[in-house]
């Protein structure tokens, strides 16, 4: 193995490059639901306990708009449904229909699998140490923020920083 130049021993460097990597990875994964990765964490989210309209798109960091057009599209799809409350009828609960549950279900081994493919070049163990490090840092570096909004907000800047700049060591 050879000695790493410059570039490849910065840590943003290498962790930008893993994070495109994965948001590639798992963006083809689930494209084809509608509304693609938040799609997915609609309905992973309407998995759990049915939730609102307005509390899921707090729970994800969603504007309460684009909430409203991405679960038209689901809906359409058949792969949740709004429900009225019964303690407050104004209310539309969301939940997975059992179509959405069946493709969240697919959607989950897609994912799986494109981490599996990500992570090849290391072996059980060493991918086992690597998650754990991460949740380690991960978890005490966002405060208790929801894991979907991290997500999402990395997603996004990295959409809008585009390729990561390098760094010159003199």
């Amino acid at each position: 193995m050879s000695t790493p130049g410059p570039v490849e021993s910065d840590l943003g460097w290498a962790l930008g490059a893993v994070m495109r990597s994965y948001l590639r990875a798992t963006t083809e994964a689930v494209g084809d639901v509608p509304g693609g990765p938040r799609g997915y964490q609609v309905l992973s989210a309407a998995a759990g306990e049915p939730r609102s309209q307005l509390a899921l798109a707090q729970h994800l960091g969603v504007d309460r708009t684009v909430m409203t057009y991405l679960l038209d599209d689901l809906e359409r799809a058949g792969l949740v449904e709004r429900r009225p409350d019964p303690a407050d009828r104004r209310v539309r609960r969301v939940v997975l229909t059992d179509q959405g549950g069946a493709r969240l279900c697919e959607l989950e081994r897609r994912l799986a699998a494109a981490e599996e493919r990500l992570l090849d070049p290391l072996g059980p163990a060493e991918r086992d140490h690597l998650r754990h490090l991460l949740r380690v840092l991960a978890t005490r570096t966002t405060h208790g923020e929801d894991p979907c909004t991290v997500v999402e907000e990395a997603r996004q800047e990295l959409a809008e920083a585009g390729p990561a700049p390098r760094r010159v060591r003199g």
